[in-house]
């Protein structure tokens, strides 16, 4: 199931227009119609697929990559530990996260933007929302995820895992577990934040709000010590009202208690 924006105007206006400075107050008004559309389709498009892990990574890295494969074998493992794949909906990392959510028959959606240059929605996504603007995206991969996994990745990856801790860090969402993984790739800015602690413009304990491996067992058991009994995820099947036109999920499941083993 897809959701896509009615009457697009340019691809990456959007954003654009509403930053460029001050407008008209009629301006100003219907830019915020625009943007509560932009949460309302996303709310109806992602209220039922169940508590999410999202993962976030590069568009650029290529099938057969060892970083792409990684997010695959993450994605499977995500996935048979009960969760949906959530990603940005694109290539790259985002792609071999779905595709593995895919392989291993769990759900998987993805979250979309318009970009001057079109980013297609890949081809592993069972529910997905192209959206207008950028913050309305950062802030639904946000709203339903119960742990983020961080994949090699450029200024885009570190502005999401950095708004990620920051919101962790300063209290706004709870304390959910933010696993790092491509120990080499992020070794420098590993390296940095341990600087940032010692001359104190970041707590030593904020260091602790990442777990760094390459290892996907590890992860997962991360994941699954840090994000399942600690926020009392419990079954409760997901109800729609058809009436509304709302659809659940096919092939929702819920997060497995840490003490069950992780099937491989």
């Amino acid at each position: 199931m897809m959701t896509q924006p009615e009457n697009p105007t340019a691809a990456g206006e959007a954003d654009r227009r509403m930053l460029e400075g001050p407008r008209s107050r009629s301006q100003e008004f219907f830019t915020l119609l625009r943007v509560l559309r932009d949460f309302v389709r996303g709310f109806r498009a992602l209220h039922f697929v169940g508590p999410c892990v999202t993962v976030f990574g590069s568009a650029r890295i290529k099938e057969g990559q060892p970083h792409y494969e990684l997010a695959r074998e993450m994605g499977r493992a995500i996935s048979r530990l009960g969760f949906t794949v959530m990603t940005g909906g694109g290539p790259g990392i985002m792609e071999g996260a779905n595709r593995g959510a895919k392989e291993a028959g769990g759900p998987s959606v993805g979250c979309n933007v318009e970009l001057p240059h079109e980013q297609k929605p890949n081809d592993y996504l069972d529910r997905w929302v192209t959206l207008r603007y950028f913050f309305v995206r950062k802030t639904l991969l946000v709203k339903y995820s119960y742990a983020f996994v961080i994949l090699p990745g450029g200024a885009g990856t570190l502005d999401e895992f950095f708004e990620a801790l920051t919101l962790i860090q300063t209290g706004k969402i709870r304390n959910f577990p933010i696993v790092v993984m491509g120990v080499e790739y992020w070794r420098e800015l590993v390296d940095f934040m341990d600087k940032m602690a010692r001359v104190g413009t970041i707590g030593r304990e904020d260091l602790h709000l990442i777990q760094v491996t390459d290892s996907v067992d590890e992860a997962i058991e991360h994941i699954r010590v840090k994000a399942i009994e600690p926020f009392g995820l419990k079954y409760a099947a997901p109800k729609s009202t058809r009436w509304l036109g709302e659809h659940t999920l096919h092939g929702w499941r819920h997060p497995r208690p840490r003490t069950e083993p992780v099937a491989q």
